[in-house]
């Protein structure tokens, strides 16, 4: 989500990343919940939810030039924001170019692409009230990849534009309530692959009660409506081509006091979509405040994906074969288990550590209706994963700062009996055993600051893609108040390594090299 705003696609199961960018002084903080999230959030937060929150405007008043070149991305940003009555008001314009990628060889895939945006905010504090008003435009050009069958030449074309209202308001009696709508449009051009043009416009609503002894009740409502239009090519099809979508929940979250050192928050969300009905999705979660440097807690789950045009309309051809989305496709199913420990070690250290256990149901494969020239996409994959994540934080000395992470994940997937495996289903996401990350944050001294990130990543199951370890640097210098200089270096170990697997067989084999960049910002 962007400022609560949803960029998940209805289209297919993930976010288009190449329509979603904000000026990076913007943003305020990025908000990464991991875990289940389906009572607060709804359908589609199966893992975790990120949410990117931007500042206020009154927190960005005055000219900003932010000007990047790069060896992965070159671009500049420009933005002004000022006071108004009652508030204040930024807005902005942006222009990023980004180089063609590459192959192992090193050959050029001829993808290179240009970006550009502008936007608003506007905010209003009037007693009680307070509103924002944003939005945003964007447009860009990019190549596309050749696959084995058809090159394409031709540049795939983007644009859209979004807008959003939120208005909040705090009660005499302690309560608050607040409303939020958005539309959204989004129009891509995929020559010789799809043409999609999909409006979304949301309303949704929560109201926070006034505390009630030891309760405190918020219940909220959302209703989400969309218009997706394809234009269908010979090999790739939706049927019907023109799909109007529909989505409409409630939920209710009850937060319980008991006592000093525990809490219970009990929840449950109802969402209807025009596909499988109504979807149930409870929370129940426990923590013990054991003291004042030390927290416990657990969790207990349910949480869904819903289908999408992918799962239920889509029709694929490649030669004699053919493949063509479930007509009785269901919600994908989650039933998560968390445990987890928090403690702050006096002033200088803190870490949390979490222990999961998720059991998936009706997962999507490939099944063989007519093997080896026709398959449909069906709810025959199940199993669980189980695993651990921990972060923490020590304070060296005044101005060193350490910060490491590290996740390990084991996975069992299997078809349901009776289910032939077509394509390696059984796979599911070729995810990493684990994960590592250890950042040092250290300040030179008046205005300078040095930030250097090792990462360990293992190499994907089931495939041939290695793990690798990267570097990233970066080195902060405010040379005049008003101005900084920024230098970095990602990937710095290696030329050049693989991070996922091609997306169909026989797609090119994709590097993520060496870059370097130089940033400076103009503050007036």
């Amino acid at each position: 989500m962007i400022d609560g705003r949803s960029i998940y696609s209805p289209l297919f199961s993930g976010v288009f990343w190449d329509a979603q960018y904000l000026p990076i002084d913007s943003i305020e903080r990025i908000e990464v919940v991991s875990g289940p999230g389906g009572t607060l959030w709804g359908t589609n937060a199966m893992n975790g939810v990120i949410n990117i929150i931007t500042k206020q405007a009154s927190a960005t008043i005055g000219t900003t030039i932010d000007a990047r070149w790069g060896r992965l991305q070159s671009g500049a940003t420009i933005s002004h924001g000022a006071a108004a009555a009652d508030g204040a008001w930024r807005a902005y314009a942006m222009d990023y170019a980004m180089p063609s990628g590459e192959r192992l060889n090193g050959a050029k895939l001829g993808d290179a692409w240009h970006y550009a945006q502008a936007g608003f905010r506007r905010d209003w504090q009037r007693g009680a009230d307070a509103i924002t008003l944003q939005g945003d435009a964007y447009r860009s050009g990019k190549g596309q990849l050749p696959t084995r069958d058809i090159a394409r030449p031709d540049e795939a074309r983007l644009n859209g534009a979004n807008v959003q209202l939120h208005w909040s308001r705090q009660l005499s009696d302690g309560g608050n309530w607040n409303v939020q709508a958005y539309y959204d449009r989004t129009r891509r051009d995929h020559a010789g692959t799809f043409m999609e043009t999909l409006d979304v416009l949301d309303l949704q609503g929560v109201y926070n009660f006034a505390p009630l002894g030891s309760h405190a009740l918020a219940v909220g409502a959302d209703y989400r409506y969309a218009r997706d239009r394809v234009t269908n090519w010979s090999g790739i099809a939706f049927l019907p081509a023109h799909a109007t979508l529909r989505w409409g929940s409630l939920f209710g979250q009850d937060t319980i006091a008991l006592g000093d050192q525990f809490k219970l928050i009990a929840g449950l969300r109802l969402e209807r979509n025009g596909y499988t009905g109504t979807e149930f999705l409870p929370n129940l979660r426990l923590s013990w405040k054991q003291s004042a440097e030390s927290m416990w807690w657990t969790s207990l789950s349910r949480t869904a994906r819903a289908p999408t045009r992918v799962d239920r309309d889509s029709y694929i051809k490649q030669g004699v074969v053919s493949l063509v989305g479930g007509a009785d496709f269901q919600s994908e199913v989650a039933k998560v288990l968390e445990v987890g420990h928090r403690r702050q070690l006096g002033n200088h250290a803190n870490y949390s550590i979490t222990l999961y256990r998720a059991r998936y149901d009706r997962l999507r494969t490939v099944t063989a209706i007519n093997f080896p020239v026709l398959f449909t996409i069906a709810n025959n994959l199940e199993g669980e994963t189980r695993g651990v994540e921990a972060w923490g934080n020590f304070q060296v000395t005044r101005d060193w700062r350490l910060g490491a992470g590290f996740t390990a994940m084991h996975e069992e997937f299997h078809m349901k009996p009776g289910v032939r495996e077509i394509n390696n289903s059984t796979r599911e996401n070729f995810d990493p055993t684990h994960t590592a990350r250890l950042r040092s944050s250290l300040v030179l001294g008046e205005g300078r600051d040095l930030d250097v990130t090792v990462r360990r990543v293992s190499r994907l199951r089931y495939s041939d893609v290695p793990g690798y370890t990267a570097l990233d640097v970066n080195l902060n210098w405010r040379l005049r108040p008003w101005l900084d200089l920024s230098l970095g270096a990602s990937n710095a170990l290696d030329r050049d390594h693989e991070e996922t697997r091609g997306s169909q067989v026989g797609s090119p084999r994709l590097s993520v090299g060496r870059g370097a960049y130089i940033r400076i910002i103009s503050r007036f």
